[in-house]
């Protein structure tokens, strides 16, 4: 069985999509839908820069999502291979759920490219930049990274964010918890505590506000039932039906994104072939979670040509 992936934020680079779109006019097409659905040339930015203004996260949220369905979309149209066929389950970190999401049709690209920029908005603007932080724990399991934020918390929001498996659990909330989880990290011997260079504390309970902008962007759009499941962050677990995606999408503002857990549960149901679309990131996490997986990251026309013939 395969599963379709799809990154997340960090995984933005000036140049992005350049090379494919100028191979390929169905590429093309996609940047061009998003940029028409989004009054910006997002394309652009995405092929020339500045490195700042991509990173923006409402800026870099849709980005990753076009450059991803536009590998995906070319891997479709010239490679001749079905989502539905090709695919059991898809699943994507973070903002690549909704990613994922498009991929499998519940949602239509221009409508994608909507939300993630109004995610990435709300996401911004949920907390006062300089009050909120996120670090990356090196060496540390999910249950010792919970215990750590329990201890460092002294009555502000200190969250586990991100489960990534292999050791690397990313902590989310108010600056000076975050910065006395990294000193109680050290203290119990977790390799490493590294700040993230990162706007805003994401996937914690400071994203309330955040989350509340979604539920009514969510309840006003058309969400259809997906070509295949996706596993979705904050369940671990496959969904399908439209209300729940559109909750799940909801919840995963504040909650945890359980990429280890959504990855071994793939796994355990007999998920053994990974397809990365737009970037090499998830790859790698997928090997340390289950080593036996076959892992494939497509992100040139020589990856879609070579991934075609295999499928």
């Amino acid at each position: 069985m395969r599963a379709f992936i799809f990154p997340g934020q960090g995984s933005q680079a000036v140049g992005m999509g350049a090379d494919l779109a100028a191979a390929s006019p169905i590429a093309r097409a996609v940047l061009e839908e998003v940029d028409d659905a989004l009054g910006q040339s997002l394309s652009r930015l995405m092929s020339q820069g500045p490195a700042d203004e991509l990173t923006l996260t409402e800026n870099a949220q849709p980005a990753i999502m076009a450059n991803a369905i536009a590998v995906l979309r070319v891997l479709e149209g010239e490679g001749g291979v079905s989502l539905a066929d090709k695919a059991e389950f898809v699943a994507g970190h973070s903002l690549g759920e909704y990613s994922a999401l498009c991929a499998a049709q519940a949602f239509d690209l221009p409508t994608t490219a909507r939300l993630l920029r109004l995610r990435g908005q709300a996401m911004q603007a949920a907390v006062p930049v300089g009050e909120g932080a996120m670090a990356a724990l090196l060496g540390a399991d999910f249950a010792l990274a919970q215990a750590i934020c329990a201890d460092a918390a002294e009555g502000d929001v200190c969250q586990a964010a991100n489960d990534n498996g292999g050791g690397q659990v990313v902590i989310s909330g108010h600056k000076a918890a975050v910065e006395r989880a990294m000193a109680i990290a050290k203290e119990r011997g977790v390799k490493r505590a590294v700040a993230l260079p990162v706007s805003a504390p994401f996937h914690s309970s400071l994203m309330q506000p955040a989350a509340e902008a979604m539920a009514d962007a969510l309840a006003k759009v058309a969400v259809r039932a997906p070509l295949v499941p996706v596993y979705a962050n904050v369940t671990a677990a496959p969904a399908s039906d439209p209300a729940e995606i559109s909750s799940l999408l909801v919840a995963q503002v504040t909650g945890t994104v359980r990429w280890r857990e959504s990855v071994e549960a793939m796994w355990a149901a007999g998920v053994t072939d990974y397809v990365e679309f737009g970037a090499k990131v998830l790859g790698p996490m997928v090997k340390r979670i289950a080593p036996d997986a076959t892992v494939t990251s497509v992100t040139t026309m020589t990856d879609v040509e070579a991934l075609a013939k295999t499928l």
